[in-house]
């Protein structure tokens, strides 16, 4: 990924946040049928490892997962928010109108090998952490045992586990950095009107952060 120093974010924290907030991700490997690409939620577990795993499952039926040998270079892409910048939304675009048209994003790619599991019992376990995960806002949770057993047994049997243990992590947040604080300002306040609260966010966050 082109990554110039000022649109770098480390800060780990910052990272998981988009990944937990924006959890579909791509997950890209490279076989020998070529690059393959398939849209799955992941997990975050900064358990194992120094860097953490992301969990995941994919049908079985779907073809890409037979392709791995068991220790797969993989990546998995999280985008995060994005939105059209308009010249128009820069206070020196009116003073001098040197200003071009642009677009803004926030994603993390992470690096690291796939591994596949297919016990029910590894399967059961996430599926629980998963749906707990995504159900916690509810007034009432779902959970996997409100199914009848049989039904969720059955899809178990469809299904198989992902886990990308990660390497590397790196974190690209193009958020008008390279612009002075008065553009900087009135993107924020044109894509708060616009109602893209999340990239407006994103443009004051890194406006106020001071690395170090």
């Amino acid at each position: 990924m082109y990554l110039p120093t000022h649109f770098s974010e480390t800060r780990p924290e910052v990272l998981r946040q988009l990944m937990d907030r924006y959890p579909l991700a791509a997950l890209v490997t490279a076989g020998a049928g070529g690059i393959e690409a398939n849209h799955i939620p992941l997990l975050f577990d900064p358990e194992p490892g120094p860097d953490g795993v992301l969990l995941g499952h994919m049908a079985r039926g779907n073809g890409h997962w037979k392709n791995w040998g068991g220790n797969e270079p993989a990546l998995a892409i999280f985008q995060g928010p994005q939105a059209y910048i308009s010249p128009n939304w820069y206070p020196t675009k009116h003073e001098h109108g040197r200003a071009v048209p642009t677009w803004n994003y926030a994603v993390v790619h992470a690096h690291g090998t796939v591994h596949l599991h297919d016990h029910p019992e590894w399967l059961r376990g996430f599926l629980d952490r998963l749906t707990a995960t995504h159900e916690a806002s509810e007034e009432l949770p779902w959970k996997p045992s409100d199914a009848p057993a049989t039904y969720i047994d059955g899809l178990l049997k469809a299904i198989v586990g992902v886990e990308l243990r990660i390497t590397k992590l790196e974190g690209k947040w193009k958020v008008s950095q390279n612009q002075p604080a008065a553009n900087r300002t009135g993107v924020a306040d044109s894509l708060e009107r616009i109602g893209n609260s999340g990239m407006a966010n994103a443009v004051l966050q890194a406006l106020n952060h001071r690395p170090g």
